[in-house]
C-alpha cells in the first residue's frame, strides 16, 4: 500500500498548483471526492439540494434519488450494462440521518454493535447521505449480498463502473482502512477521472483523499510508526 502511496503522490506533485487546489475544492463538502466515513462524519440537517430520481429500472422507488451528476453517470452505466446484457436494478440512494438511524439502530439490535458495525454505517457515517452512492442489484435477484459480486452483472460493475465515474468503494482487503466488510453492490461517484486512477491504482478512497491533500498541502509520507 505504501508503494501505491508513493507513486499516487508522484502523479500529483506532477499536477500544477492551481490544478492540485482545484482537485482539493473536490473533498470539500458539496465535491465528489467529499469523504465520509465513521471518522468525518455528517450533520443530521445535511440534504443535496440537487436531487432527482435516475432513470434507471428501480430509479422510480422511494429511497433511490441521488445528486444530478451522479444520476446521469448512472443512467450511462446502465445503459452501457444493457447493450452487453447485464439488467441491473437501482436498490438504494440517497439516506436522511434519520432513516440511516433506524437501519443502524435495526441492525445493532440484531446481531450487536460490533458487528453491526462492519454491514451498516452509524448515521451520519453513511455515503448515501451525500447522494453520491448507490446500492445495485440484478434484475434477476435483488438481495444485497455477496453473491452479487459473483454474478456476471456484479462483475461488470466491477470491472467497468470507472468508465462513468463510479468505484466500488468496500472491499474485503480493504477494510482496515475503510472499516467496512466487502460490498460488491455499493457503488460511489467521484467523477471520471477519479475513478480512472483510483482503479489503476487499486485503492480505497480513503487513501486517495488523503494523499491528494498531502500533495496539495506540501505534507510528507511517513511509515507507519515513524
Amino acid at each position: 500500500m505504501m508503494v501505491k502511496a508513493v507513486s499516487l503522490l508522484a502523479v500529483f506533485l506532477s499536477l500544477s498548483q492551481a490544478a492540485l487546489h482545484a482537485y482539493v475544492a473536490q473533498t470539500s463538502l458539496g465535491g465528489v471526492l467529499y469523504l465520509v466515513n465513521r471518522r468525518y462524519a455528517l450533520s443530521q440537517h445535511y440534504e443535496p439540494a440537487d436531487l432527482v430520481a435516475p432513470r434507471v429500472p428501480g430509479g422510480d422507488k422511494t429511497g433511490t434519488l441521488m445528486r444530478e451528476e451522479a444520476a446521469l453517470a448512472l443512467e450511462q452505466l446502465f445503459a452501457a450494462a444493457l447493450a452487453e446484457g447485464q439488467e441491473l436494478v437501482a436498490s438504494s440512494g440517497y439516506r436522511s440521518y434519520k432513516k440511516q438511524a433506524t437501519i443502524w439502530d435495526n441492525k445493532v439490535s440484531q446481531v450487536g454493535r460490533r458487528k453491526a458495525q462492519l454491514y451498516v454505517a452509524p448515521p451520519g457515517a453513511s455515503e448515501h447521505q451525500l447522494g453520491l452512492a448507490m446500492d445495485l442489484a440484478r434484475k434477476s435477484n435483488g438481495h444485497l449480498n455477496a453473491a452479487f459480486g459473483k454474478s456476471e452483472e456484479g462483475r461488470w460493475v466491477a470491472q467497468n463502473a470507472h468508465r462513468f465515474g463510479y468505484i466500488v468503494r468496500y472491499r474485503a482487503d480493504w477494510t482496515d482502512i475503510t472499516g467496512y466488510a466487502d460490498e460488491p453492490w455499493h457503488i460511489r461517484y467521484v467523477g471520471r477521472e477519479h475513478a480512472q486512477t483510483i482503479v489503476e491504482m487499486d485503492i480505497p478512497l480513503e487513501t486517495y483523499v488523503e494523499q491528494l491533500s498531502a500533495a496539495a498541502f506540501g505534507e510528507y509520507l511517513r511509515e507507519d510508526g515513524e
